[in-house]
């Protein structure tokens, strides 16, 4: 189960890599809470999540360039896993390019046999 949590994540974070706004959102439950160390508030829900991420596009010509992961691991709780990993994110908006390094933990649920994400955590990788 925990490779399944594992291809679960890689297959989220490849949608966000591929810019592939709609196969991304799949992964996760309209519940889901999502914290990011560039956003100063908590996004609420995937609705809420959606809604800053469109803006990120309209407003600032957000793409996604690069986004690669290591250091995956999942462990499994019942019906619940939290997935942790490294990245390495290199985006475009209309201020040039950035990349960062990242470190991120994911909450997943199994609901009728499929894992969905419900919570999303993302920090900044300490030097």
């Amino acid at each position: 189960m925990q490779q399944d949590v594992c291809d679960v994540a890689t297959a989220l974070i490849a949608a966000f890599e591929a810019n592939d706004r709609n196969g991304y959102f799949s992964h996760f439950t309209p519940e889901a809470r999502f914290i990011f160390h560039g956003v100063p508030f908590v996004m609420e829900s995937r609705a809420a999540y959606e809604a800053e991420y469109d803006r990120w596009v309209r407003e600032d010509g957000f793409t996604v360039l690069e986004c690669t992961s290591t250091h995956q691991h999942a462990r499994i709780y019942g019906e619940s896993a939290v997935f942790t990993h490294r990245t390495f994110t290199r985006v475009r908006t209309k201020a040039g390019e950035s990349s960062c390094h990242e470190r991120e933990s994911i909450v997943f649920i199994r609901q009728k046999g499929k894992w969905l994400a419900v919570h999303e955590h993302l920090s900044l990788l300490p030097d």
